[in-house]
């Protein structure tokens, strides 16, 4: 990995200040350093990427300076329309960096939903008419091509990237928060497993990407249960209570259990109030909430300082007064979800981290999907 006090200080030097974005395993030491080595009134984590290329665009305008904006590859779905309909030079020309980790790298294996979009991401920056390099693990190299990027993006006044290549921005991925004082009852894990223990055996589980859906599948294969009543959203950050509200709109004669993480639910907001909206009365939308980016290396979120709950009342769920936190709270709120028509709506509130000896996630997405629609 590169000197970060070297990368941070081109930064400045070349006049970036404003930095946005949503975290990513391959960025983690990056963006976790931003936390000290950066002015936090001038580093906003984003719901979304698009959200960071409108903010970046706005302290463009206001300023006049070169703002960077980073991603994982996978975000650059959520940034396409504003990059297309905001900062082509074809609408209002404006400059901006993007860092974006590339994970599916083509020759480095990855998990089957990183792989498409590590293909495509030079595909999509060359269709953007996007001037990219690729960092790698060169010190000289990556500082020389940093320095490209925010001069060319000024003398062009239009986007630049960075696709960077595992090593160059993260040592590693975060595993645990066992030094961080913990302030709640309950692991993800803990509370995953309670939730199963009091739902119907025929109960739908629809499972948020990152380490909720590599739980789940671990209680499963613990209590040798099959997996056929899961659909594990690996990838499609933000999407997954869309998914849930699908499934639970075409099998309304089963419970249908969303699985949703704090930051992938703050991701796509809007789709709480749209999909509580249509009263699907077989739909329990449950965000397991530790306040950070957990997955990508445990970047806080928003999580704890907003009222997830109250925010779910107003967008027309059934919901308790504030969040739980034990399981006898949570066999209480799966009784009720149960004799009561939803939607609902159920925020616990858990600590940071993951066991060490959690076993990693191996299936294959068509093979579980065959399983999942033939039961």
């Amino acid at each position: 990995m590169i000197n970060l006090n070297r990368f941070y200080g081109a930064m400045k030097a070349n006049n970036v200040d404003f930095i946005s974005g949503v975290p990513d395993t391959l960025l983690n030491d990056f963006c976790l350093g931003l936390e000290t080595n950066w002015d936090k009134e001038l580093h906003i984590l984003a719901a979304n990427e698009g959200n960071s290329i409108g903010l970046a665009a706005g302290y463009h305008l206001a300023t006049n300076t070169v703002p960077l904006v980073y991603m994982q590859n996978s975000g650059m779905g959520n940034a396409m329309n504003p990059l297309i309909s905001l900062t082509d030079k074809c609408v209002y020309s404006i400059p901006m960096v993007m860092l974006i980790g590339w994970r599916g790298e083509p020759g480095n294996g990855d998990w089957a939903q990183h792989q498409r979009q590590g293909e495509l991401s030079p595909v999509h920056l060359d269709s953007l008419d996007i001037k990219y390099e690729i960092l790698d693990e060169d010190e000289d190299e990556t500082i020389r091509k940093l320095e490209w990027a925010i001069l060319e993006a000024k003398r062009t006044n239009s986007p630049t990237a960075l696709l960077v290549r595992k090593g160059v921005l993260a040592k590693k991925e975060k595993a645990g928060f066992d030094d961080i004082a913990q302030s709640y009852e309950l692991s993800r894990e803990e509370a995953i497993r309670h939730i199963l223990t009091h739902s119907p055996d025929d109960t739908i589980f629809v499972a948020s990407t990152g380490r909720i859906t590599r739980e789940l599948h671990a209680i499963r294969e613990e209590l040798g249960s099959s997996h056929k009543q899961d659909f594990l959203n690996v990838g499609a950050m933000g999407h997954t209570l869309s998914i849930a509200a699908g499934i639970a709109s075409g099998d309304s004669k089963k419970q249908v259990v969303c699985l949703d993480g704090d930051s992938a639910a703050l991701m796509h907001l809007g789709s709480m109030p749209v999909l509580a909206s249509h009263k699907i009365t077989n739909l329990t939308h449950i965000i397991l909430n530790n306040g950070v980016h957990e997955s990508v290396g445990g970047q806080s979120s928003v999580g704890h300082t907003v009222d997830l709950t109250l925010l779910a009342k107003a967008s027309g769920y059934i919901t308790l007064d504030k969040y739980i936190t034990n399981e006898e709270q949570i066999k209480s709120c799966v009784n009720d979800s149960l004799t009561i028509k939803g939607p609902h709506f159920i925020e616990i509130r858990i600590k940071k981290g993951m066991r060490k000896d959690m076993p990693v996630l191996k299936m294959v997405p068509l093979e579980e999907k065959a399983k999942f629609m033939s039961k």
